[in-house]
């Protein structure tokens, strides 16, 4: 079976220069005219691609700014391996934070946990896009820790990633407190029991 030719798929290539000049587009726009006004054709006009092609790879606007949004969180939140749990979630934290400072991410963030509310569909591709795939981030941090055993026994790793994305969507949700480095150095403190 191995040496059988795989078929292509029918239909065009995704090109990543597109994908790219789309996201950067939505991801600009929602920002602009915010999630109300943010449409496919505005997406299109200003990427330069065809509602077509759009639709062909998200089927909503939502879901553009959910794969603009896993990118960059991808892209600018490493997994780091500073040799202890303490140093590895304050960098993993502060990583976050700083994206979390940014106001379009921000505008992003809050229109798809909005949407995910009220879109059930929507919700499920939100949690497993970009939900799971945080969580999933942490969890390689934590995993290190309980192999190296630098990782306390309470609270577990699935409480730890509760605690840490909780505060991070409350604040971004419900109150104007910064997500900052102090903060980071609390959960630091109560997670990993280190300043």
């Amino acid at each position: 079976m191995a040496d059988q030719p795989t078929r292509a798929r029918p239909g065009r290539k995704r090109s990543e220069e597109s994908r790219q000049a789309i996201l950067a587009a939505a991801a600009d726009l929602v920002v602009e005219v915010g999630y109300a006004g943010l449409s496919i054709e505005g997406i299109a006009t200003r990427s330069g691609a065809g509602k077509q092609t759009i639709y062909r790879w998200w089927p909503t606007k939502a879901d553009v700014l959910l794969d603009a949004l896993a990118t960059k969180a991808d892209l600018h939140i490493p997994v780091p391996d500073e040799g202890s749990y303490a140093a590895d979630l304050r960098a993993f934290l502060v990583a976050s934070f700083a994206l979390g400072r940014n106001p379009h991410v921000v505008a992003v963030l809050r229109a798809l946990m909005a949407e995910a509310q009220i879109n059930a569909d929507f919700g499920d591709r939100f949690r497993a896009s970009f939900i799971r795939r945080r969580r999933d981030a942490l969890a390689v941090i934590l995993d290190r820790a309980s192999a190296r055993g630098d990782l306390p026994p309470t609270p577990r790793p699935g409480t730890v990633a509760d605690i840490i994305f909780g505060v991070i969507w409350y604040r971004l949700l419900t109150t104007p407190d910064p997500v900052d480095r102090r903060l980071a150095d609390e959960l630091v403190a109560t997670l990993a029991g280190a300043r």
